[in-house]
């Protein structure tokens, strides 16, 4: 077992306490961090090790953990532009799906994940499509990223029929997978089972779909919810209420149900919610692009609702970057509640420890803690546009959140692996993946006839 001895100018925990330690150090020991020492304790006795890492001039933060992705679309970024959620699925994203193979999937899964390494995410959980999750599940294994990972689940598409399975299909196949993934990769790729939303889903697929996480522990449920207005009357149309009451009403309500968006709740959903321990998975810059609105996050946070981040996919965003996400969370929500709402620090642990706790897996990762999986990335804060490093916790975290980009990342650590070293890629050919997405969306727009 190698153990390694991190030594960064600046430890931020994002621990129950918010330490920030300065001088001190993280001592790793295969894929656990057992120790985090204080400037103090490491001049005391420094520990032996196998690799010690000199980043005095970086600053060690948790890896980020995006809760909603699409690494299936990530070939589709840029051709899905100025169009309504309904509109973009039907004409775009839907026939494109139906036309991935087994290596379009693939290629779009790596270059995803050469992104948000990239990026600083260590852990997603991603929505794939009807088929080929075998090649997302293969991607994400050889590039080690952690991640919760499942098919769509679609037995209704009136939008694009081809893109749909027969209810006994969708739940066959949603079963053997989660069979063979979840736990697989020593741990780090887990299965969440993903109805992909109530219009493309009978009352059926989604009951059943629900009870299956029961035989799984830390199975998740992950679906879309309440993002647009049109796809509200389209779903009050059909069930004779909103999104997350119909939930509710099914009885696929609970704490391990995960839901995107939820821009549009009403407040007995946020009751709902709350009372349910549900949780919702934020993606601000997907809902702008899309028009679909700004979820009420402060109102959540306040009501002790879940919240977490994420990118979304590239075709409603066109970049997986958290800090992108970070920066937008804050800054949407303070024309309506002030310039107080949403402080950094808060957004901050949305996209870490409160990421970890969306997806309960938080006494793994989420924070530089004892105990806790080796998901560390390291931040150079001397570029250009995150200049100077002012001293004050306030300051730096301000800085991360407000001012930081992927160019500040300059190494990341998986479960106690380096993936990224120094702008280096260490277990993924970035341009190989380059050159296989630009080979298979040739190949993808030539079946779909869609420029």
């Amino acid at each position: 077992m190698t153990t390694t001895l991190i030594v960064p100018g600046v430890v931020m925990t994002m621990d129950s306490d918010d330490r920030l330690l300065r001088g001190g150090a993280i001592l790793v020991e295969g894929q656990t961090i057992t120790r985090v020492l204080s400037a103090g304790e490491l001049s005391v006795r420094r520990p032996v090790v196998d690799v010690v890492v000199d980043a005095g001039e970086l600053v060690a933060l948790p890896g980020f953990i995006q809760t909603h992705v699409h690494l299936c679309q990530t070939l589709f970024r840029g051709l899905a532009e100025d169009l309504g959620l309904l509109d973009w699925l039907q004409s775009r994203i839907f026939p494109f799906e139906a036309a991935l193979t087994s290596s379009s999937m693939y290629a779009s899964a790596r270059l995803g994940i050469a992104e948000l390494i990239r990026g600083g995410t260590t852990t997603i959980m991603d929505m794939g499509s009807i088929h080929h999750e075998e090649e997302v599940v293969r991607a994400i294994t050889e590039t080690g990223l952690r991640a919760f990972v499942g098919k769509a689940m679609m037995d209704i598409n009136t939008m694009h029929p081809p893109l749909k399975e027969p209810t006994d299909e969708a739940l066959r196949s949603t079963l053997r997978q989660a069979k063979q993934w979840h736990g697989s990769a020593g741990g780090r790729i887990r299965y969440a089972v993903a109805p992909r939303f109530i219009l493309s889903c009978t009352d059926a697929l989604l009951r059943e779909a629900h009870a299956m996480t029961a035989d799984f522990a830390g199975m998740l449920f992950h679906m879309h919810a309440s993002e647009n207005r049109h796809e509200l009357e389209a779903v009050r149309a059909r069930c004779g209420m909103d999104n997350v009451a119909y939930f509710d009403h099914l009885g696929i309500l609970q704490n391990n149900t995960c839901l995107a968006h939820c821009v549009w709740l009403n407040d007995d959903e946020i009751a709902a919610m709350r009372e349910r321990d549900a949780c919702v998975l934020h993606c601000p810059s997907s809902n702008l692009k899309l028009g679909s609105g700004i979820a009420d996050i402060p109102r959540y946070l306040h009501e002790g609702i879940r919240v977490s981040l994420g990118a979304d996919g590239a075709p409603c965003n066109n970049r997986l970057d958290m800090f992108a996400e970070m920066h937008l969370a804050a800054l949407i929500q303070k024309p309506g509640y002030g310039p107080t709402a949403m402080p950094a620090r808060t957004v901050l642990k949305m996209a870490t420890a409160g990421g970890a706790a969306a997806l309960g897996i938080e006494r793994e990762t989420g924070s530089i803690v004892a105990g806790k999986r080796a998901d560390i990335i390291l931040l150079d804060l001397r570029r250009p546009w995150s200049a100077p490093v002012t001293g004050t916790p306030d300051a730096l975290v301000a800085t991360v959140v407000h001012a930081c980009s992927p160019d500040n990342v300059d190494s990341v650590m998986i479960d106690g692996q380096w993936v990224y070293r120094r702008r280096e890629y260490t277990m993924l050919d970035v341009d190989r993946a380059k050159y296989d997405a630009d080979t298979e969306l040739r190949a993808l727009l030539q079946r779909t006839s869609i420029s």
